[in-house]
């Protein structure tokens, strides 16, 4: 055992204690609906676009 798998167990026990407790929820995403794509992978246009509007980011030229 060595410090990285140290400190994925802490940080997994620390959720587990969490959810136990009724602080928060993990629920699944499907990948259809995983809005953090636009910020980690390259997106074809319309799924580019689809994601900004659910985040609710404005056009550039949409701005007075």
């Amino acid at each position: 055992m060595n410090s990285r798998t140290k400190h994925i167990e802490i940080r997994h026990h620390f959720l587990r204690d969490h959810v136990s407790k009724g602080d928060c929820c993990i629920e699944f995403i499907d990948s259809e609906n995983q809005l953090v794509d636009i910020f980690t992978k390259p997106l074809a246009r319309d799924r580019f676009f689809f994601i900004r509007n659910e985040l609710g980011i404005l056009h550039g030229s949409s701005i007075k």
